[in-house]
Parts: structure tokens; sequence; C-alpha cells
């Protein structure tokens, strides 16, 4: 790999993208405070300003009182230099959110599929309803992350099995591409759920943890010296295959061509569902189930979850045996793993709260040589939308926050 030398040139691209992360973690600055939180001398600062000025990144926001002589300039990022989409895609529907380049979450809408498997007919949509929402054009979004649930390629980027959504397979990250004519990338829902945690959550600055999902689906998402640990082939995470004792094999699940076997129905979701391993343990239906053996009867397994969680007299031991469910992927992730931080995401996790994870964390500890802590999300909103708009604005800022070209 080639190296660039330190020219003054170089000097200035890093002194500029720093001032630029600066303005956007910390709101409107002055010249004075931009140069002590970067170390650079008044003079550097104020050329800097000057070409970020030019450039149209940065504008004047007000104005700063300080002792003698005149209030000091407060800079600010100028918000429309860029513009994001993320994506959430479901089974049931396309969640879309438009941010701009400081991170402000300008509209979010939800779009109906009304039964269509298009991918690129349904993310379209969604998009352009969302840019109408917030009265930007298509042209300006500089970057899309979709987040979907399944098997993304890491090397091509495309998805390579999604048990949910069937018609998202091989050759549909180029048909978006192609169709919205900007760089767009797919991950896998989890994984984003992750980032929003490592950005927003319960696991800010945390180099290694996990996150465990349990939503629609159950998943796991691997953050490893700060990066997330996709596998070979894009499969890590999938904790919903792993074999767990009172639980029948999820023999030929997620094997395209074969997929009658070890499938069932969902009950709770009216979709395809694992019929063994890990999932058929902890998903929906089976936590309603033993919920209603508890004399828990609320109308979903979140429900139940969540009047448990509030009643710990009544219901301690629902959530005693759930834990002891919930504990053997934790413990497999553990003993292999030692993230040391395991955080519990998706509407399921995020419901039984303190409680569970508490629970899970003394699950943990009696059967793992170690014990890791075990915490509930922190963050707000939709966390797999939160990641995908993360993502996409990292991308951005690559790309915006750069030297001008030539």
């Amino acid at each position: 790999m080639a190296r660039r030398p330190g020219t003054p040139r170089l000097l200035r691209e890093l002194n500029d993208r720093a001032a630029l992360d600066l303005l956007v973690e910390q709101g409107p600055l002055t010249r004075a405070q931009i140069g002590e939180h970067t170390g650079l001398s008044k003079v550097t600062a104020s050329q800097l300003l000057s070409r970020l000025e030019e450039r149209g990144l940065v504008e004047v926001v007000g104005e700063q009182a300080g002792g003698r002589g005149p209030n000091a300039a407060l800079y600010a990022v100028v918000p429309s230099s860029a513009y994001v989409a993320g994506l959430e895609v479901g089974p049931d529907g396309v969640t879309a959110g438009v941010a701009d380049i400081t991170g402000c979450l300008i509209a979010q809408v939800t779009v109906d599929p009304n039964g269509a498997d298009e991918p690129v007919k349904m993310v379209h949509s969604a998009v352009v309803k969302a840019c109408r929402s917030a009265r930007v054009a298509l042209s300006r979004l500089s970057a899309f992350v979709i987040g979907t649930p399944g098997v993304v390629d890491p090397r091509s980027g495309d998805v390579q099995f999604s048990f949910d959504l069937p018609a998202w397979h091989e050759g549909v990250l180029e048909a978006l591409r192609t169709d919205l004519r900007r760089p767009v990338t797919i991950e896998n829902d989890v994984n984003l759920a992750a980032i929003a945690e490592r950005a927003y959550g319960a696991a800010r600055a945390a180099d290694d943890f996990a996150l465990m999902w349990f939503d629609r689906g159950i998943g796991l998402s691997v953050m490893l010296g700060g990066r997330l640990h996709r596998g070979r082939s894009g499969g890590a995470g999938e904790i919903g295959y792993l074999p767990v004792p009172g639980a029948p094999l999820p023999l030929g699940t997620a094997r395209r061509g074969q997929e009658d076997e070890g499938v069932t129905e969902s009950t709770t979701w009216g979709i395809p569902t694992l019929a063994g391993g890990y999932g058929s343990l902890v998903g929906a239906d089976a936590v309603r189930t033993l919920a209603h053996a508890h004399g828990f009867t609320e109308p979903t397994a979140v429900d139940c979850v969540r009047a448990a969680a509030a009643d710990e007299g009544r219901g301690g031991t629902f959530l005693d045996e759930l834990a002891n469910r919930i504990s053997y992927g934790v413990t497999s992730v553990n003993i292999v793993l030692d993230p040391g931080l395991v955080v519990l995401s998706g509407h399921l996790g995020r419901a039984g709260g303190r409680p569970l994870a508490t629970r899970i964390e003394r699950a943990v500890g009696r059967i793992s040589p170690t014990r890791p802590s075990v915490a509930v999300t922190e963050v707000e909103g939709n966390p797999v939308l939160r990641g995908a708009l993360h993502a996409a604005l990292e991308q951005a800022r690559d790309e915006v926050f750069s030297a001008e070209k030539g």
C-alpha cells in the first residue's frame, strides 16, 4: 500500500477533517475553542475555517460573549452540505429515514409492501416518500445503508440468504445501485443494531461486546476490537441455528432449495420460523407458551415478558426459566469469545429490562468460567434504522469532508 508523505496539503486535510468531526460531535464552537481542542494555533485555525467556509461546509451561526473585545463568532457544520438515507427492511414493511450531515433526522416513514416482493420497488418507494417528507431531492442523498435480516456476503456486499425475505438474493445490490444511482450498502439488521449500540447505547466506547437480538427473529452481532465480526461468508451471528438442550436440531434450515426442512409456521408472526435450534427455544411462540404456563396470558410474548418484569413477585419464576433458556446462547458466545459485555436488544430484550438481564447474568455465571456483564439496550427509537443512518453518515462524511478533488 502506497504511503502519502506528510506534505502541507495532507496536513491541511487532516486538520480540516479533525475540525469538522469536532464540530459534528460538540456543536457550534469558536475559533479559539477549535484551536484548543485540536492543538492548532489561532492562525492555523483561522485559515482552516476560511477554507471550510469557502467549500460551503461550515458557517457562522452566532456569537459567544467573552471578556474584553468583540464577541467571538460561533462556527457549525452546514447541515445541508449532504444528506443520507437509512432503511430497515422486513417482511411487514420498510422504514426509511433521511438525515443531514450532522446526523439530525429530518424525516422517517414506514411503507407497507402491500404484498409486493420486489426489493427495488419497495426500497425506491420508501426512499421517495422519505425524501418528499424531508423536502430533500433524491439526487442529494450521498449514501444509502439498508438493514435486512439474513446473511450478507462480506466480499460482494450482496444478500446470500434471507430466511424472512426470500426475494432478497444475489443481484439485488447491483439492481438497487442502478435504480438509485447512488452508493448503496446492504448490512445485516442485527449488525446495524450493534453499530447503533456502540454509538448511542449501552456499549458506548466498548471495543468488545456481543449484542443478542430477541424480536421477530433471533440474532447475534459481535464487535471485536471495535470492528464487526461478520465471518468468512457473512454467517457469523446466526445464533438461532445453535443446537441447544431441549430443542430439535435445525436440520436443513437456511439452505436454498431446502426451505421446507426444519421450518414451521410462527403463530405469533404468521411467517415461516425455525423448527429447531436455539431460535425455537427462545422465539416468540416458545416464550409466549412458557409465559402462559406461568399464568401470563397477555396477547404477545413481549407483553408477557413486560408484565412479568413489572411484577417480579408474580413473574419471577417465569423470568428465571426464560433466563435459563437465553443463557444457553449467551454462555456459548461467552465461552468462545469472552466479550465481557452482552447487550440484550430487540423488543423482547428491552421488555425484560434489568430483571431479565440480572437473571441471565447470574445463570451464565453458574455454567461459564467467566461472567460477562449483561446490559439492556439504551438505544432510543428504531435501533436498526439508527445503525443504518450512522453507517451512512460515516460513509458520507468520508466523502464530503475529504479535500476537494483536484
